[in-house]
């Protein structure tokens, strides 16, 4: 006898229509609440149905034959039979129908099937004005191959047989929604607990403020400042560093919170070690900031004698912090510049760099402490201090008005009566540079040595050279601390060593640079700056 179509084993016997659904010859009626007692009441229509249980929950994961059915797990085609089973199962006419296709064909049953066959039962359900009756016990048998199979499905499976069987007035506490819980519990990572926010005191409360990436990136000021209500006394130097790093990073000069980190330097005396006190000196000499407290100066000096032979990059930072506020303890010039400390450095990996801020230390002494009669730098460990334009410019040579400058120095004196980025012994590089006559003239560089004698005491009074070096000192934005008024103290230093060296400074301040609109201001504006210094050149200078 031939098998009919589309079937692919023995036919079981058909459901009687009278047959009901809450057990073997008892009526079935489903729960008060749930989604069939909608589906199946007299005032659901066809319409309701299908837009209610199908196309909203179904949609969203895909369960169309072009989905569920074209690919199994493994990513190969579908076999026919894989193939023809969601086909019967999308045709199925009852849900003993879908039952039978599901129970008579294991082989070929794949997990995808799962949520066709209640897609189906949905369907069925809501597709006729008198949908066709349930037994209780096809509902069980379906339930009981959904337990039994679900611990091969995969996530998205589970999730839409559960949102289903939901649906379909399945009960919350009942077997077949308790199994996809727990299955989908399985698959889901577990979600790690949600860290308690303890109130922040302190130096919790700064230290937390500061390791934030927002507040890194965009500093605030009047946060930075609650944070000062701290006491220093119940901070740790990790938080203390990153405050100060804070503050030298952003150029943020802020008097309370510099004054905090003083003190908690000379309360933390005793526990601070030199590697520790160059990151909390750091803002200090950067923001040229010489903080009030009376004891910072006498520790600081106590630290360096105390450390000075245990870490000799980080004494050096110490002492070029100090440098830049003209602070420069005589005790701990003696020790650096000493023959056995140069010794010890010149084998070390940042031997380049101590020598480089030995070389700037030595200057300095040379420039501004008179009295100083102990060891210097000797002149064969001499190297250039700033050889080339500091990083920060480099950095941001787009923004710069050098470009501008120069050009307009060309066209208003022309281009042989001064040199840009030359870099004049010890070591400190020059924006633009004008040599000048003693009538005010300027005159060509070419014809001029630009360089003052280094040492200038060495210079004999009787030989001076006639000429002055005017220097032309471009002061950008960010050469000034964060409020814009005071600059930074490595520029300070650069313009108080070229002073006392002998160059005559003309500081072009950003704020008068940014008020230029165009070449032929500029140009006028430069004119003006140097005939107020009483300097003339010629008519071919334009």
């Amino acid at each position: 006898m031939r098998r009919p179509r589309g079937e692919l084993g023995p036919r079981a016997p058909r459901p009687t229509e009278g047959a009901i659904c809450a057990g073997p010859g008892e009526p079935w009626s489903p729960s008060p609440n749930s989604m069939l007692r909608v589906l199946l009441s007299a005032q659901a229509s066809s319409a309701r149905l299908s837009g209610l249980l199908l196309l909203s929950p179904v949609q969203p994961y895909c369960l169309g034959p072009g989905k569920w059915g074209d690919r199994p797990p493994g990513g190969a085609p579908h076999a026919g039979p894989v193939q023809g089973l969601q086909r019967l199962l999308e045709q199925a006419r009852s849900p003993g129908e879908l039952l039978r296709w599901l129970g008579q064909n294991p082989t070929k049953v794949r997990a995808h099937h799962y949520p066709v066959a209640l897609r189906r039962l949905g369907q069925l359900l809501g597709s006729q004005p008198r949908p066709p009756p349930v037994e209780q016990a096809t509902l069980q048998d379906l339930s009981q191959l959904i337990i039994r199979n679900c611990p091969s499905f995969d996530i998205h499976t589970i999730h839409v047989c559960l949102h289903l069987a939901v649906l379909l007035g399945f009960p919350s506490d009942g077997p077949l929604v308790c199994a996809l819980e727990q299955e989908q519990r399985f698959r889901l990572p577990p979600k790690p607990p949600r860290p308690l926010q303890p109130v922040l005191r302190g130096g919790l409360r700064l230290e937390a403020a500061l390791s934030c990436p927002r507040v890194q990136r965009h500093p605030q000021q009047h946060l930075i400042r609650s944070l000062a209500e701290a006491r220093p006394e119940d901070l740790t130097p990790h938080v203390m560093v990153l405050l100060a790093q804070h503050l030298a990073r952003h150029r943020l000069r802020e008097p309370q919170l510099l004054e905090a980190i003083a003190h908690f330097l000379v309360a933390q005396e005793a526990q601070l070690n030199s590697k520790v006190v160059q990151k909390l000196v750091l803002p200090f000499g950067r923001l040229n900031y010489l903080p009030l407290e009376q004891q910072f100066m006498p520790c600081l000096e106590r630290i360096l004698a105390r450390e000075a032979g245990v870490a000799p990059l980080a004494t050096v930072n110490i002492l070029m912090s100090l440098c830049q506020l003209r602070c420069l303890p005589f005790r701990a010039l003696h020790f650096v510049f000493s023959p056995g400390f140069i010794s010890h450095i010149s084998g070390t990996p940042h031997a380049l760099i101590v020598r480089r801020y030995l070389s700037l230390l030595d200057t300095a002494v040379e420039l501004e402490l008179p009295g100083y009669r102990g060891p210097r730098l000797p002149r064969r460990q001499q190297v250039p201090i700033f050889p080339q334009p500091l990083i920060t410019d480099r950095a941001r040579c787009k923004y710069s008005h050098k470009d501008i400058v120069a050009e307009g120095l060309r066209q208003l004196l022309g281009e042989e009566k001064y040199r840009q980025d030359l870099t004049v012994p010890p070591g400190y590089c020059t924006d633009f540079l004008l040599c000048v006559s003693s009538s005010g003239a300027v005159l060509p560089v070419r014809t001029q040595d630009p360089f003052l004698p280094y040492p200038p005491r060495s210079c004999p009074y009787t030989t001076r050279d006639p000429a002055q070096r005017v220097v032309l000192m471009l002061r950008e934005r960010w050469h000034f601390c964060r409020d814009g008024r005071v600059l930074l103290g490595s520029r300070a230093l650069r313009e108080r060593h070229l002073g006392l060296m002998g160059y005559q400074l003309l500081p072009l301040p950003f704020e008068e640079l940014e008020s230029q609109r165009g070449l032929p201001q500029l140009k006028s504006y430069l004119r003006q700056k140097l005939q107020a210094l009483g300097l003339r050149w010629g008519p071919e200078g334009g």
